[in-house]
């Protein structure tokens, strides 16, 4: 008998199973077997185990066949419904659990991140590997990909297994839980592929590491060594150690002294104050000057980075002589020598050394003694008096200002020695004032005069 428009209806009511197959149409059924696929879903939480599945069958089939004299066939169909069960059997596969997570990185680093995960199914799970995969492509692995697979072999019930992946967070992401899942995929015990639910997991994110700089300064100028000091603090909420603070993108006019300066370990919200030699050329313009630097430091891992999104905003102040002079007395008498002091005053924002300085004078001003002199050694800001004695001599023109000029060689604080460019400085010729006579020798010459008057007079007379 053949069955037409055979349906069938499976009830899952009584089962931890949920299938999602509604009813199955077979067609026009004759009489046997066959085979139909059903598809059905066992939640993670199902109890293993046997269970008898109602199943409803429903068809038509013709009851009466009658055959009339003309040769035609008759018949009465019915439709009838029946019901049987099917078996199915929940085994206690492989079943997997997350029992701990320690998964926490930094925006722009990239840190290890582990899951702990047990077996908590009675099989054991042969082969395993598992597989997170990222749902955001912010949260990156070591290939850059946003999945990566760890290894991890058998997996024994019961049995706990560390997975640790390195897990990068591209910089400027926000800071907060990126979602990932976790899936394992193994071999059962008759050599099946089998892949496990995915288990979505967090991955914990904190802020980008940052540095701030403040109270910055210099004492740059044009053709000479300065400095830029300032204070750079930790805003980021990591300590970090040996930080350095290294200039990079140096121009050919304003050149680092050293390649980096140190500054050491910074907790969260510590500062630390810096200081960055330069050498301005000659060449260099005044003005505002920014330069780009970063700073380097060891995250809690030991692994070297860099934060380069800081600039310092400086200013190159023009020129200036190296020294400064400044003459007391500016008077010389016309056919006279005199001593002229000289203060020397150290313009450079650095200690020189072995200072020697030259006198040079032209006609009708000359050196009387030594045209050179000596200075030790001129701290920034420090003055010393040198003395020279200089003659005016009887060509002078009183009234008249003559110029006296000096220049300086010395030595900087690198070892390097410096020739300056020549000063000069006015001294003004006097004439010299009337020896003078006193009035008892006024009184006595003009008695010579009278009592030789007299006697000329008296021998006249005679």
């Amino acid at each position: 008998m053949t069955a037409r428009g055979l349906t069938f209806e499976i009830d899952d009511e009584n089962a931890p199973i949920d299938v999602q197959t509604g009813q199955v149409s077979l067609g026009n059924f004759p009489t046997g077997s066959t085979e139909k696929t059903v598809s059905v879903t066992i939640p993670e939480d199902a109890e293993p185990g046997t269970y008898q599945l109602p199943v409803t069958y429903e068809y038509s089939h013709t009851r009466q066949l009658r055959y009339s004299s003309s040769g035609t066939t008759e018949g009465t169909d019915s439709t009838r419904t029946e019901t049987g069960t099917i078996t199915i059997r929940i085994n206690d596969d492989a079943r997997f659990e997350i029992i701990e997570t320690n998964a926490t990185t930094q925006v722009g680093d990239d840190n290890d991140i582990s899951f702990t995960l047990r077996n908590t199914g009675s099989e054991v799970a042969k082969a395993a590997s598992v597989n997170a995969e990222s749902k955001s492509s912010s949260l990156t692995f070591e290939s850059g990909d946003t999945s990566s697979t760890a290894s991890v072999g058998d997996w024994e019930p019961g049995e706990n297994r560390t997975i640790t992946y390195r897990a990068a967070l591209q910089s400027g992401s926000a800071a907060r839980a990126y979602a990932l899942d976790l899936v394992v995929n193994y071999d059962d015990s008759d050599g099946i592929s089998r892949t496990s639910n995915p288990i979505t997991t967090t991955v914990e994110s904190l802020p980008e590491q940052s540095f701030a700089f403040s109270d910055v300064s210099s004492s740059l100028r044009v053709g000479e060594d300065g400095e830029v000091v300032g204070t750079v603090e930790n805003t980021g909420p990591h300590t970090v150690r040996s930080v350095t603070i290294r200039p990079v993108d140096s121009s050919e006019t304003v050149i680092p002294g050293e390649d980096s300066t140190a500054v050491g370990s910074l907790a969260p919200g510590e500062s630390k104050s810096f200081r960055l030699p330069m050498e301005v050329t000659s060449e260099a313009e005044v003005g505002d000057k920014l330069l780009n630097v970063e700073v380097r430091y060891r995250d809690g891992d030991g692994d070297q980075r860099t934060y380069d999104k800081l600039d310092l905003l400086t200013t190159i102040g023009p020129d200036r002589d190296e020294f400064g002079l400044a003459v007391s007395d500016r008077t010389i008498t016309v056919g006279k020598s005199r001593v002229v002091t000289v203060e020397v005053t150290n313009n450079l924002n650095e200690t020189v050394t072995d200072i020697e300085a030259r006198l040079f004078a032209d006609d009708p001003l000359s050196a009387a003694g030594s045209d050179t002199s000596y200075i030790e050694s001129l701290e920034p800001g420090e003055s010393a008096t040198l003395a020279f004695e200089v003659t005016a001599s009887s060509a002078a023109t009183a009234g008249s200002t003559y110029p006296i000029s000096f220049d300086f060689r010395y030595t900087d604080s690198d070892g390097s020695t410096h020739l300056t460019d020549t000063f000069r400085k006015p001294l003004d010729a006097v004439q010299p004032q009337n020896s003078g006579v006193s009035p008892i020798t006024l009184i006595l010459g003009l008695g010579v005069v009278v009592a030789g008057g007299v006697a000329v007079v008296y021998w006249r007379r005679k």
